[in-house]
């Protein structure tokens, strides 16, 4: 290789090593791949948006086990959401940002009903972990990028 090209090849590197942090997802907002931390089964996409200024999520596709119905409702629900279809349900509401996370809001399990306080984080590969808190207790999943045609 010959001077030119080196030097060529090596601001080629140098540019997509500075542009790589840009590449990475810097919010959560758009569509993610949901699945079950105790399974390892995927169980949904979600896509969570911005409201004034606060995150939310909802579920816009359900991949049901062989056991469950193809369109389920929250059963163990309360309230509103009581017997309501878990598809197009929001199911993450009121977080904000802080720093390089988002907390403060509330996330539902529509399969035991529950609500958790919640915080998310976008991970250095790029996927969401979100962990739900029960008192001291909480459960963390990991939610994978979905990628849009466009």
């Amino acid at each position: 290789m010959n001077t030119l090209a080196r030097r060529g090849f090596s601001a080629l590197v140098l540019c997509f090593l500075l542009a790589a942090p840009a590449l990475a997802q810097e919010t959560p907002v758009g569509a993610w791949k949901t699945i079950d931390d105790e399974t390892g089964n995927e169980r949904s996409i979600v896509e969570i948006y911005e409201e004034g200024g606060k995150l939310f999520a909802r579920v816009t596709e359900f991949f049901p086990a062989e056991d469950e119905p193809a369109e389920p409702v929250c059963e163990n629900c309360k309230g509103d959401r009581k017997d309501q279809p878990v598809l197009g349900m929001v199911i993450m509401w009121d977080m904000e940002q802080d720093d390089d996370e988002w907390s403060g809001g509330r996330i539902l399990d529509p399969k035991n009903g529950k609500t958790y306080r919640c915080k998310i984080w976008i991970e250095d590969n790029g996927n969401l972990r979100v962990r739900g808190y029960l008192g001291p207790f909480y459960r963390t999943q990991t939610w994978l990028p979905v990628e849009t045609s466009g």
